[in-house]
C-alpha cells in the first residue's frame, strides 16, 4: 500500500485529505497536536494508520516527522504539508511570539518536512509532495500580514520545487484555494459572517482537484473558475489597485486592518 503523510489531519482540509486517500487505498501517517482528535480520526479508518502527536511550531516537534519520513522501511509517498494557522489582527495588534509561531508553522516547519522528505522520493524516483498554500499569498493582503507573506512563501517554494524535481519523478504542488469551510477561521478568531456563499468551497471538493492536479504534474493548484480568474488578478493588476480593492474587501468580512 502507497503511504500518505498528512500534517493538520484531524480537521478542514487535512481531514478531508485523510478521508480521500485512505478511499484511494493509502495507508496514513496523521500528524497534529492533539492525541486524542488522532486517535479518534485514526480509529475510523479502513487502512492502517499511525499517529504523531507533535506541534510542529517547535524544533522537536518538526523532528518528530522528520524521523519518520527518512524511515527507509516504510517510505512515505506523499507528503501533505497541510497545518498552518492565521491571525485575527494585523501585524501591529498581535504580539511577536505569535507572528513567529505562525512563521514556524506555515513556513519553517514545510521547509524542514520537505527537506526530510525529498531525498528519499529522489532514490526512488517517485512520490509527492502538496505544499497547502493559499490565493491569499498571490498578492498583498489586509489585515493578514504575514499570513499572506507566508503563503506567498509556500506558493513560491514549491514552483521552484517542482522546476528541479520533476525530471527526477518526484511531483511538488502548491495547493492554493481561496476560502475553505474549516475550523480554520473560527480557530483563528476571523469573523467571516459577511463572506457571500459563492466565496466558501467544499473541503472534499478542494482536495479532488488538489489530488487530480498532482497527478497531471501542476505545479499550482487553484480550486474553482473564480478563484483562478480572482488569482490571476492578484497577480497582474496594478498594486495601488489592487491594495484599495483589498482594503474595501477586509471590512467586508469584518476584520479591522488597524
Amino acid at each position: 500500500m502507497p503511504i500518505a503523510l498528512v500534517t493538520g489531519a484531524t480537521a478542514g482540509i487535512g481531514a478531508a485529505f485523510v478521508r480521500l486517500l485512505s478511499s484511494e487505498g493509502y495507508d496514513l501517517v496523521l500528524v497534529a497536536r492533539d492525541e486524542a482528535r488522532l486517535k479518534s480520526s485514526a480509529a475510523g479508518l479502513p487502512g492502517e494508520a499511525e499517529i504523531i502527536s507533535a506541534d510542529l511550531s517547535t524544533t522537536g516537534g518538526c523532528q518528530l516527522v522528520e524521523q519518520r519520513l527518512a524511515d527507509d522501511g516504510r517510505p512515505v509517498d506523499l507528503l501533505v504539508n497541510n497545518a498552518g494557522i492565521g491571525l485575527a489582527h494585523s501585524f501591529v495588534n498581535n504580539s511577536i511570539d505569535d507572528e513567529e509561531r505562525l512563521l514556524a508553522i506555515n513556513v519553517r516547519a514545510v521547509m524542514r518536512l520537505t527537506h526530510a522528505a525529498l531525498p528519499g522520493m529522489i532514490a526512488r524516483g517517485r512520490g509527492g509532495v502538496i505544499n497547502v498554500s493559499s490565493v491569499a499569498g498571490f498578492a498583498p493582503m489586509l489585515p493578514g500580514h504575514t499570513y499572506s507573506a507566508s503563503k506567498a512563501w509556500v506558493t513560491n517554494f514549491s514552483e521552484s520545487l517542482y522546476t528541479s524535481m520533476r525530471p527526477r519523478g518526484v511531483r511538488v504542488m502548491a495547493l492554493a484555494p481561496g476560502f475553505v469551510r474549516t475550523e480554520f477561521h473560527d480557530s483563528a478568531g476571523i469573523d467571516m459572517d459577511k463572506l457571500s456563499d459563492w466565496q466558501w468551497l467544499d473541503a472534499d471538493d478542494v482536495v479532488r482537484t488538489a489530488l487530480a492536479d498532482l497527478r497531471r504534474w501542476r505545479p499550482v493548484s487553484t480550486p474553482s473558475v473564480a478563484y483562478k480568474v480572482l488569482g490571476g488578478l492578484a497577480r497582474h493588476v496594478p498594486r495601488p489597485l489592487f491594495r484599495a480593492v483589498t482594503g474595501r474587501a477586509s471590512k467586508r468580512i469584518g476584520r479591522n486592518p488597524n
